[in-house]
């Protein structure tokens, strides 16, 4: 069973529109959502979360449509939006005595060595606290319901690189019972290039793809050439190109490039950009 779905979700602004995005997450994996500002990242998370209205279209969450997905879905739900939305009065300590009176599953246990793995401070007041240092407090309260399904926007924002990695160990730990899977955001496509099973790339409110990540990596790569190395190139091979300092790149796909050709890996950060700049060019 998909742990999520969305089947033509579509939302639209006088100057934005989310266009008929479709997409699924099976259970036990990682989605991973790729784009720029104003792709409309948060704006599908919201849609899914049920936090804006929908045009069109529909969410299934864990087996539950919407919009009764959510209530019927609430303990299985883990969620961390890029604004962690705590009052600025509380600390670690008292969020999660109003935690464990939200939820049935709360782990109290579980909450505590949470917060000490990621150094968060029981006693310090939440508007206290660093953008990262709530972050992290938000991963904790998220987790310390023992959800199923993960759903995180911009989790890693404002994180040191030291904690960012102690967040992406905890997250995969979490995936390894095959009953748990995770949505989340990121503009830091390393971070996702790590964790992820799946990618789904957005840009200007579409869906460019969404794909298996080590498919994706397999099936594009980089080639570096002169002009006419690049324009003698079969033409379904070549999905896009660019000129640099040292000659022309092009997007290819690995299979149709004749043999004597070197192609490189490419990072799916590099992929995101050529398959944008292609597409502003439509």
């Amino acid at each position: 069973m998909n742990a999520l779905e969305t089947k033509n979700l579509t939302k639209i602004y006088p100057a934005f529109t989310l266009d008929h995005v479709s997409l699924a997450l099976p259970g036990g994996c990682v989605l991973g959502l790729i784009g720029e500002n104003g792709a409309g990242k948060s704006t599908l998370i919201k849609l899914i979360l049920g936090i804006i209205h929908r045009n069109e279209g529909s969410v299934t969450i864990l087996g539950h449509s919407c919009p009764e997905a959510l209530a019927l879905a609430k303990e299985d739900v883990g969620v961390v939006l890029d604004e962690v939305g705590l009052p600025l009065c509380l600390n670690a300590q008292q969020v999660g005595k109003i935690m464990a009176a939200t939820y049935k599953t709360w782990d109290g246990e579980l909450y505590r060595q949470l917060l000490r793995r990621l150094s968060v401070p029981e006693n310090t007041s939440f508007k206290d606290m660093s953008k990262g240092m709530k972050m992290k407090l938000g991963i904790a309260a998220a987790l310390g319901h023992k959800p199923r399904l993960l759903i995180l926007d911009e989790a890693s924002a404002g994180l040191d690189p030291v904690a960012r990695e102690e967040v992406v160990e905890l997250l995969r730990a979490f995936v390894r019972d095959e009953d748990h899977s995770i949505l989340i955001s990121s503009h830091i496509v390393s971070d996702l290039e790590k964790l992820c099973d799946y990618i789904a790339f957005l840009h200007k409110g579409r869906l460019l793809l969404m794909e298996e990540k080590d498919r994706l990596l397999e099936e594009y790569g980089l080639l570096l050439g002169s002009r006419a190395q690049v324009d003698a190139l079969p033409k379904d091979a070549v999905k896009a190109r660019r000129s640099s300092p040292y000659g022309e790149e092009a997007l290819v796909l690995r299979e149709l490039v004749p043999a004597g050709n070197r192609v490189s890996p490419i990072s799916l950060e590099e992929l995101f950009v050529f398959m944008v700049k292609e597409d502003n060019r439509l």
